[in-house]
């Protein structure tokens, strides 16, 4: 049983290394192809920029003196943790799982740009008639993408419970 438990934790640690390659090599294109602030636009609603982000979610603490940075990586490395022992515990719950390996890759790859850059490199950035949303990148979409499935996960669980 313990093999098992331990090739299904390196699936998904192997899922949450795609996320951070992934995210890692579009901020390098972004970074090598884009001046600081440059728009260039995909769709009416949705731009490719390059922008950082010293804070969290939404620029969340991003005018702080710097300890954030460090904060903001401790408090990720702590969750990659935790992360990794649910996915060795629960590795068999298939939607849990990808929700967990999702988060982890994003975490992760946003721990890479805080501590080589001091800053997180966001690049994506929707909007809508004068209104824009925060901008982000791979990694934070791969967080957003798995809170969602663990919504969706708790929400099934409880159904199947009743």
């Amino acid at each position: 049983m313990a093999a098992r438990g331990g090739s299904r934790l390196s699936v998904w640690l192997m899922i949450a290394g795609v996320v951070v390659v992934l995210d890692q090599l579009t901020k390098i294109v972004i970074d090598r192809t884009f001046a600081y602030g440059h728009r260039m636009e995909l769709l009416p609603v949705l731009d490719l920029t390059r922008v950082y982000n010293r804070g969290a979610a939404f620029s969340f603490l991003a005018g702080a003196a710097g300890w954030q940075r460090w904060f903001f990586t401790a408090l990720a490395l702590v969750v990659a943790v935790v992360i990794v022992w649910m996915l060795a515990r629960h590795g068999h719950q298939r939607l849990f799982a990808w929700a967990l390996a999702l988060i982890l890759g994003g975490a992760v790859g946003n721990v890479i740009d805080r501590l080589l850059h001091g800053h997180v490199v966001d690049f994506i950035l929707a909007h809508y008639r004068g209104w824009f949303f925060p901008a982000f990148n791979v990694a934070d979409s791969a967080i957003t993408v798995g809170a969602v499935m663990l919504v969706l996960d708790e929400l099934l669980r409880v159904r199947r419970s009743r």
